[in-house]
C-alpha cells in the first residue's frame, strides 16, 4: 500500500469494443421469473469461440440444472468481443443464435431484438430505452420478408430431411408450411451437392452442414453458398416443428398438399376465455388471499400475495366484481397462468 504504479492513466489505452449480455430465466414479455428444467442447455463459447468471434459466457449451470423460485433467475453473463461496436453486435447476434436454451422461458428473444434496434446500433441509448422503443411491452414480431427468406427454405430441408432419410427419388417434393396465420407452399428438390428449395418465384440452394452433436438441438445452414443460418430444432411431431430462429422461438406446421387440403376442414380449436379469471403471472408461492368467495372488489384493489424470488408480487384485481371462487390456498405452489381465483360474469 502506498507504493508508486509503474504505468500511468495515460498508459491504458482502449482497444476494440466489448458487449455484455445478462440471460435470465425471464419471460421477456412480461418481465417475470420463469422455472423449470434445463432440459437443453449449450453454451455458444463451446461450438463458436474461433478468435474472429471471441464469446465469452459465465454461467454455474449445466444441462439438467433447475431454475427454482428461490433465487436469482440469472442464467450468465453473455459477453463478446470486436474491433468496433457494430462488430461486437454482430457476434452477440451469432453467440445469441447458437446460444441452445431450452425447458424454460428465458429473455434472449429480447435481447436478440434490441441488437437489430437502430438506436441501439447507433448507441443512442438511455435508462428510457426500452419504455420509449417498446411502449406496449416486448411481444415479439411476425417474420419479416428478410426472415422468412432465410427460415423457411433451412426449415424445408431440415423437415425433408427427417420426412425422407430413405426416398428413392430426389423429387420435387412440395410442402405447405403454417405459421404466423400465413400457409406458404415450398418445393424441395435434392441435388448432388445439397439441395434446391423454392419458396414462391425464389429458388435457392442449400447446404446442411453438420449439427451440434451434444445437444443435437442446433442445426446449421448454407444458402446459396453465401448466408449462413442457424436453426435450433428443439422438438418435432411430424408435422409441427419447434424452432428458435434468431433466438426466438416459433411453432411452424409442414404438411403435404393433400394434408393440408384435409387441414383446412378441421374445426379451430376455441380458445379458453380467461376474462372473468384471475391468474398468476409468475411460478411462486400463495403467501395470501385477502378475499373471500362472495366478496365484493373493486378493481385495482389487492387480493392475493404471490411470493417469487424471494419478493412478494401483490395480484391485483383486474375488474370490479363479486367472487365467484377461489382456486388457490395459501402455502399452495402455481405455475404461471395457474388460476387463483374467479369472478363472477357481470
Amino acid at each position: 500500500a502506498g507504493m508508486p504504479l509503474s504505468y500511468t492513466q495515460a498508459d491504458i489505452g482502449i482497444r476494440g469494443w466489448a458487449m455484455e449480455c445478462r440471460v435470465y430465466a425471464e419471460d421477456p414479455v412480461k418481465y417475470l421469473p420463469s422455472i423449470g428444467l434445463l432440459t437443453k442447455y449449450r453454451e455458444p463459447s463451446v461450438t463458436d469461440n474461433t478468435h474472429d468471434l471471441g464469446v465469452r459466457c459465465d454461467s454455474g449451470i449445466v444441462e439438467g440444472s433447475s431454475i427454482s423460485i428461490h433465487y436469482d433467475p440469472m442464467i450468465s453473463k453473455l459477453v463478446t468481443y470486436g474491433p468496433d461496436r457494430v462488430s461486437a453486435i454482430n457476434h452477440m447476434k451469432h453467440a445469441l443464435d447458437t446460444y441452445v436454451i431450452d425447458g424454460i422461458t428465458h429473455n434472449t428473444p429480447l435481447l436478440r431484438e434490441i441488437l437489430n434496434n437502430d438506436r441501439f446500433i447507433s448507441g443512442d441509448i438511455s435508462t428510457s430505452f426500452l419504455e420509449q422503443e417498446y411502449p406496449g411491452g416486448f411481444s415479439g414480431a411476425a417474420l419479416s420478408a428478410e426472415e422468412q427468406e432465410e427460415l423457411l427454405p433451412a426449415l424445408a430441408v431440415l423437415h425433408h430431411s427427417k420426412r425422407h432419410v430413405t426416398s428413392p427419388t430426389k423429387g420435387p417434393f412440395e410442402y405447405v408450411m403454417n405459421f404466423d396465420g400465413l400457409k406458404v407452399p415450398v418445393v424441395v428438390t435434392e441435388s448432388v451437392s445439397g439441395y434446391h428449395v423454392t419458396v414462391g418465384d425464389k429458388t435457392l440452394s442449400v447446404a446442411s452442414l453438420s449439427t451440434d452433436g451434444y445437444s443435437g438441438a442446433l442445426h446449421k445452414f448454407v444458402l446459396d453458398n453465401e448466408t449462413l443460418v442457424p436453426l435450433q430444432h428443439l422438438h418435432f411431431d411430424g408435422t409441427v416443428h419447434s424452432v428458435r430462429y434468431r433466438s426466438c422461438k416459433r411453432e411452424i406446421t409442414v404438411l403435404t398438399p393433400l394434408q393440408q387440403k384435409y387441414m383446412d376442414l378441421m374445426p379451430e380449436k376455441v380458445v379458453e376465455d380467461t376474462t372473468n379469471l384471475l391468474l398468476s403471472p409468475m411460478p411462486g408461492s400463495v403467501s395470501a388471499i385477502t378475499v373471500a368467495e362472495g366478496d365484493e372488489v373493486l378493481e385495482g384493489s389487492e387480493v392475493a400475495v404471490v411470493v417469487a424470488m424471494k419478493m412478494n408480487n401483490s395480484l391485483k384485481a383486474p375488474k370490479s366484481g363479486k367472487i365467484k371462487k377461489i382456486w388457490a390456498n395459501v402455502g399452495d405452489v402455481v405455475d404461471g397462468d395457474q388460476k387463483i381465483l374467479e369472478f363472477f360474469e357481470n
